[in-house]
């Protein structure tokens, strides 16, 4: 499971009040508008709620991903993702880390959302589900969305396969981003806000966070390539040498470390993978000298309008002017 571009990204029909066999039959059809394996569509049929979460976690990784990448010649654009998945490089990486955080993200939210009919809120300890939907404090269950996803994506050791052992590696590097990110909030009850009584709770940090963390990934990602544990008798990812060791054997990359085995195309050009950089708006102080590959970039002045001076009026309402400015804006040239 990862972001290809190809999958269904509109809205699916409401569920609302109906019978459960029709809502049955609308849950079935939107697994079938998801592009899944045979397994996966399986998986999906008996989970109601899923095709649902799986879409917004579709969507979540889509938008976070051009985000991070919005200043990179590589923007994360729909445009090559199927290609690029077919190779191994840094940017393939990111897409498989970025795709399972965003999986395991939405489960543990639709979970405690009660979104999904086979899991509830997180199991903290002293604290009944019940409770914790009357308090408002349902943690997400980022548990259950763990195991479930290693079960949804069939994940496997496989021996020889180079890359199935980087993508599976990348996967997992995307699940530890979201763990790594679970945090205990607390809550007080009690008379006058004294806390008397309090409740804590398992809650994950909002996903921005988790993308920039697999960004910061992405920058330090390391190349490698498979060798032979000679301990234990199977192949192994192996990378560059750190300074900190002694042996002159390779390191295996840390399980926070992105991996990727080919170096990645310039992204300058239209090419399969991404449609290059002319045209691409820059930042002349910032990033226009590298996103234009050396080709310059136009100047282009324009009008642009905003709100301005705005005021609130009694009681909820707030009145804005129109004002205009010139803007300038720079782009890559062909």
């Amino acid at each position: 499971f990862s972001l290809t571009g190809k999958e269904a990204l509109t809205h699916f029909p409401s569920l609302g009040p109906s019978t459960n066999a029709a809502q049955g039959k609308v849950h079935v059809k939107q697994c079938d508008l998801l592009k899944l394996s045979r397994k996966q569509k399986r998986l999906c049929r008996r989970e109601p709620g899923l095709a649902e979460t799986l879409r917004d976690a579709i969507r979540l990784g889509i938008m976070e991903c051009q985000y991070q990448f919005r200043s990179e010649r590589w923007n994360c654009s729909l445009e090559g993702r199927t290609s690029l998945l077919k190779r191994g490089f840094k940017e393939t990486a990111f897409l498989y880390a970025v795709s399972s955080a965003a999986l395991t993200h939405s489960l543990a939210r639709a979970c405690s959302a009660g979104r999904m009919e086979r899991c509830t809120c997180d199991d903290s300890p002293d604290l009944e589900n019940r409770k914790a939907w009357q308090w408002g404090v349902c943690g997400d269950n980022l548990k259950y969305s763990t195991k479930f996803l290693k079960k949804f994506l069939g994940q496997k050791r496989i021996g020889k396969d180079l890359r199935a052992k980087v993508d599976i590696h990348n996967t997992n590097v995307g699940i530890k981003a979201v763990k790594n990110g679970l945090k205990t909030t607390c809550k007080c009850h009690g008379v006058s806000g004294s806390c008397a009584v309090r409740t804590c709770w398992k809650q994950l940090s909002p996903f921005h966070e988790i993308g920039r963390l697999l960004k910061l990934r992405y920058d330090d990602a390391v190349k490698v390539f498979s060798t032979t544990n000679d301990a234990v008798g199977h192949s192994e990812l192996a990378g560059p040498q750190r300074h900190s060791h002694s042996s002159k054997h390779p390191a295996s990359p840390r399980s926070t470390d992105l991996v990727y085995v080919e170096d990645s195309p310039s992204f300058c050009r239209p090419s399969k993978y991404s449609l290059g950089t002319a045209g691409r708006t820059c930042s002349r102080e910032g990033n226009c000298d590298s996103m234009c590959c050396g080709r310059g970039y136009n100047t282009q002045s324009r009008l642009v309008t905003f709100s301005c001076h705005c005021q609130v009026q009694w009681c909820c309402y707030v009145e804005c002017q129109q004002c205009m400015q010139e803007e300038v804006v720079y782009s890559c040239k062909q």
